[in-house]
């Protein structure tokens, strides 16, 4: 047996805030919607890649998780940011920097303060 994926869900009082992190800027698709449920949701993807957005207000408050992508072309990465949402890049973090443990990164922080990290072995 071999485990395949993770699938995270990340928690949002407004899904809309995810949608445009994931879909707008990072240019995630949505793949499926539960508008209707107790808990609104949306699984979006991008390749193998598969994130499930969780409307709940309840849990967004308890969790505000930091999550990596990594890329294997990072400039093309910050390139998009950069034309599609300029204003998602992480005040800490808002150009490609080589860190000293050999990751090339940059990040997006949302208005709900979920923060994802690019990045690219060096």
């Amino acid at each position: 047996m071999i485990f395949t994926k993770l699938i995270p869900n990340i928690f949002y009082s407004d899904a809309q805030v995810g949608l445009e992190l994931f879909v707008d800027c990072l240019g995630f698709k949505v793949v499926y919607s539960d508008l209707e449920g107790e808990q609104p949701f949306y699984i979006i993807k991008w390749d193998n890649l598969v994130i499930h957005l969780v409307q709940s207000n309840e849990f967004a408050i308890k969790d505000r998780p930091e999550i990596r992508l990594e890329t294997d072309d990072i400039e093309a990465a910050y390139a998009m940011v950069l034309e599609r949402n300029a204003g998602l890049l992480h005040p800490n973090s808002k150009a490609i920097k080589l860190q000293p443990w050999g990751l090339k990164e940059f990040a997006l922080r949302d208005a709900s303060d979920v923060c994802v990290i690019i990045q690219q072995p060096s």
